[in-house]
């Protein structure tokens, strides 16, 4: 019986192949192997082990493919990518070359590429176009260009006028001297602390032109703030005073934690839970946004943790080059957070690596001057640069890559305050600082140095008081300076800042609200007063009712008395304490009963007596 889907080939001589039959699914079973002639050769089989192997492969002839007659001679379209690409590069490079580019959008790196673009599409010989700084056009050949065409930021020299103190906001903190400030990385808020103990916050966005603080607190008691610093979020403050616990603040000023004081009667310092002295600097880590690292004058620099201020995570102990324990006056993190910068009293600069605080990675001991406080240690946002501040009048510039020795040194510098520090500017050119008065003779002023030729490029009068902190905000690119007659004064450019002090002192002031209060008058009328209002009549019931309850009309008595009132006096006797009143009142010869009354009493009572039937 043939199978539905085709017959089975045993033998060609029995059933040979033909076209015809193969025109189905093709045939079943093992068919023989077709050779070149169209003849089926012999297939061998070995069945050893239960299995079949073919020798040979198998040839099925699969069925045709009937297609239509109008589709026989089509193709797919085939495409040249080589060919597209360079299409399509063409057709780009006509439509950059037709748009108009407005030169001032350009910096300088697009105005770079253009040149070499069009340098190698035009002959050496032809001009080039180049835009000056102020905006104009100069045609040169190439060639003929020489140092004198570069521009001022190539040469090293910034405009004056780069730095943002065209205007200032005037913040008041109080009367005493501004020795720490602080602004969030969104420059939302500012925070002030003085050595009059208080800590002061300003909202710039809640402000107007009265620049009011929303709120002040003293979190540290009677402890001067030496520093204040945000976190990496902003949500938390680290409020660094005089005292030997560090203490942490949220936004509001409310406090989230309070770090554990050691011990100080251990010598090891490993071995208590916090510092045993006054915290001098404290610093939040710019990566992890729970740690921040404090120094003291204990000689240990500690790190922190916001969920256990009960102890310190780890502890680094600073020595000097005899080995013997010295003070660490300042700290701070690295811009990627896996160092720590210290600056101590012998006048070196340690920086520990985050893996091990054994020994310091990088060290140089005659950094300073000795036995004067490095009030401030400052990285530049790239990180190669370090910027330190003394009160040895010194200001220097180091370089992290190459920690032998300063780049560069500013002298006469004269620093009153241990807190006095230096900042980069958001580019890392230009580097501020602050100087104090002399013996009350000058101007505070804020001085900006260039970081690569280290000549000062501007000064900024402040005030007749000392400058004390300085500080750069990258986002707001204002200046924020805080003053020794407790004034904070704000710097910023209308054109290049941003929001800050722009935002209240654009804000009219707040008009008070005045309550007007009108008296109520009275009006006295014979008729509305109940004293000459007329009753109305009554019945002869309720009038009696009435007279009855009045004292006067019924002509009611005097009510009995237990004890003197309304000018009164009670009858003496009628209670205990007036009887011995009464009785100590006597003369001491008087007597209240006398002997015969007694006997005479003691008659009476017998005669009166009457006497028992056994009598």
């Amino acid at each position: 019986m043939e199978s539905p889907r085709g017959p089975r080939v045993e033998n060609k001589d029995k059933l040979p192949a033909t076209a015809e039959q193969n025109t189905g699914f093709g045939v079943f079973g093992l068919p023989k192997a077709r050779d070149d002639e169209g003849t089926n050769s012999s297939v061998m089989y070995n069945t050893e082990n239960g299995i079949e192997k073919r020798k040979e492969e198998l040839i099925i002839e699969e069925r045709p493919l009937v297609s239509s007659s109008k589709n026989l001679h089509k193709k797919a379209k085939t495409f040249d990518f080589h060919e597209v690409l360079e299409t399509a590069m063409l057709e780009a490079r006509k439509h950059f070359d037709a748009m108009e580019i407005p030169k001032q959008s350009l910096g300088e790196a697009s105005d770079g590429a253009l040149k070499k673009e069009k340098d190698e599409a035009k002959p050496a010989d032809t001009n080039i176009n180049v835009t000056n700084k102020e905006g104009g056009n100069i045609d040169v050949k190439s060639g003929d260009m020489d140092e004198s065409d570069l521009s001022d930021d190539e040469s090293g020299e910034l405009p004056s006028n780069w730095i943002p103190s065209s205007s200032e906001v005037t913040l008041n903190h109080g009367l005493r001297a501004v020795c720490a400030l602080a602004v969030d990385p969104a420059g939302a808020r500012l925070a002030s602390g003085s050595i009059d103990y208080e800590v002061r916050f300003w909202d710039f966005a809640g402000m107007d032109a009265s620049l009011q603080s929303f709120r002040h607190l003293r979190p540290c008691e009677n402890h001067p703030i030496r520093a204040l610093h945000y976190s990496m979020t902003g949500d938390h403050i680290l409020v660094i005073s005089g005292s030997s616990q560090a203490l942490v603040l949220d936004r509001d000023g409310f406090e989230v934690a309070h770090c554990a004081k050691g011990d100080q009667y251990i010598a090891d310092m490993a071995r208590t839970k916090g510092h045993v002295a006054s915290i001098n600097s404290g610093y939040w880590n710019p990566r992890i946004k729970e740690e921040f690292v404090t120094c003291s004058i204990d000689g240990t620099c500690r790190i922190w943790l916001t969920e256990q201020p009960q102890c310190h995570n780890r502890i680094i102990k600073t020595r000097d080059k005899s080995g013997l324990k010295t003070v660490p006056t300042s700290c701070c993190y690295s811009r990627d957070g896996k160092y720590i910068a210290c600056g101590c009293l012998d006048g070196s600069i340690q920086i520990w690596d985050q893996r091990k605080h054994i020994t310091p990675s990088l060290l140089l001991r005659e950094a300073h001057a000795k036995n004067e406080d490095i009030s401030c240690i400052a990285y530049s946002y790239a990180g190669n640069l370090m910027g330190t501040r003394s009160c040895d009048s010194t200001m220097k510039l180091f370089d992290v890559r190459s920690f032998k020795k300063p780049i560069h040194v500013a002298t006469d510098l004269f620093s009153r305050y241990q807190t006095t520090d230096c900042v980069f500017s958001p580019d890392d050119t230009l580097l501020i600082t602050g100087i104090s008065i002399p013996k009350a003779k000058g101007q505070g002023k804020v001085l900006v140095y260039n970081c690569n030729t280290f000549e000062v490029v501007n000064e900024i009068a402040v005030t007749d008081s000392h400058v004390i902190k300085t500080l750069w905000h990258p986002k707001l690119n204002q200046i924020i300076v805080g003053c020794g007659n407790g004034l904070v004064k704000v710097y910023y450019d209308n054109d290049r800042s941003l929001r800050g002090a722009k935002l209240c002192a654009s804000k009219a002031r707040k008009k008070s609200k005045q309550v007007e209060v009108v008296a109520a008058q009275q009006i006295i009328t014979p008729h509305a007063l109940p004293m000459f209002r007329q009753d109305k009549p009554k019945s002869v019931r309720k009038q009696m009712e009435k007279d009855r309850q009045d004292p006067t009309k019924s002509r009611r008595p005097d009510l009995p008395i237990t004890a003197g009132q309304g000018g009164r006096v009670a009858a003496s006797g009628g209670t205990l304490s007036s009887f011995v009143i009464r009785n100590l009142g006597l003369r001491p010869n008087q007597k209240p009963f006398s002997s015969q009354k007694i006997l005479s009493k003691r008659r009476r009572m017998k005669i009166t007596r009457k006497p028992k039937p056994n009598e």
